[in-house]
């Protein structure tokens, strides 16, 4: 009878202290989506973290030697930095933008992938561009990576895995003390695994999230939130191809192709309220017999809604 009660109190013990472990920590809005969660990492270990990973990867990648797809890529992914700065400033997220410090780079890989590591840190990959084929489409893969960023789906993993973490070590003191040693000890090294930025895994709710917050980003940047039906089209039919191989690591946690062009339709309205094509400047030449006249035309761009 003694025991059972000591079990049962150690039993209760371990429940309240995981009960105080998985209430600690920081809770946030995420911007547009206005889904709140709570996170056990600060934003300055994330950061550290990322930091330390993002110089790690940078110092064996190879970089573009292609200056215009360089450029593409940088003056793409900086409209779109631009872009969410100014929503967040206007909306009530002013303080967040400390954590960013975008940079843009274009590696040398063929797979068909991309990443964006906290802090702005965002990559693309040569073989990504011959599916993306123009700048509108780009912008919807940096807008959904930049989400990301911006939804603070990285920390939301780490601290999913620290509270599985700690559920595990929690449910190993149980296990040793009732089962026997040994067993516990097992179960924590099985749930122990080093988080990497540049591979991570997100649930399909943070995928599907970022491809919402990602077409706002991209329509509030000057693109045209239509394109995503288009590029997501595209992206499903190279799935099925020949570049199965290359797109299965990026698209393995991602909604499936007809579910993700289904949501991208029912979002494109709210998009679509965002959407003000960016200025551009478009040069005429008339010839004449006497003199060579050069006239420049603003096109007027207008709210879609």
């Amino acid at each position: 009878m003694t025991q059972t009660i000591v079990k049962n109190i150690k039993l209760v013990a371990v429940a309240l202290i995981a009960a105080t472990l998985f209430s600690c920590g920081t809770t946030s809005t995420v911007p547009i989506t206005g889904r709140k969660h709570t996170l056990a990492v600060s934003d300055e270990q994330v950061l550290a973290l990322s930091q330390q990973e993002y110089t790690k990867y940078m110092s064996t990648a190879k970089l573009s030697t292609n200056a215009g797809q360089t450029a593409m890529v940088k003056r793409v992914g900086t409209r779109l930095a631009n872009a969410v700065e100014t929503y967040l400033k206007q909306n009530g997220y002013a303080n967040e933008i400390k954590n960013f410090s975008w940079e843009f780079n274009l590696v040398q890989n063929d797979e068909v992938n991309a990443f964006c590591m906290p802090g702005g840190k965002i990559v693309v990959y040569t073989g990504l561009l011959p599916v993306t084929q123009n700048e509108n489409a780009l912008a919807i893969v940096l807008g959904h990576e930049i989400a990301h960023a911006v939804a603070k789906h990285s920390a939301e993993q780490m601290s999913k895995q620290y509270r599985q973490q700690v559920a595990t070590n929690i449910g190993g003191t149980i296990l040793n003390s009732t089962v026997g040693s040994g067993v516990g000890d097992i179960a924590s090294t099985v749930a122990n695994g080093a988080f990497s930025f540049a591979n991570a895994k997100y649930s399909r709710a943070n995928e599907s999230e970022a491809d919402h917050m990602g077409l706002i980003f991209a329509a509030m940047a000057g693109y045209d939130p239509n394109e995503a039906v288009t590029f997501w089209t595209r992206m499903a039919n190279a799935n099925t191809g020949t570049q199965q191989g290359g797109l299965t690591t990026w698209l393995s946690d991602h909604p499936s192709d007809q579910q993700r062009v289904q949501d991208i339709k029912k979002w494109l309205p709210e998009a679509l309220k965002y959407y003000k094509p960016a200025t551009t400047t478009t040069t005429s030449t008339t010839k004449k017999t006497t003199s060579k006249k050069t006239t420049t035309k603003k096109r007027k761009s207008s709210r879609r809604r």
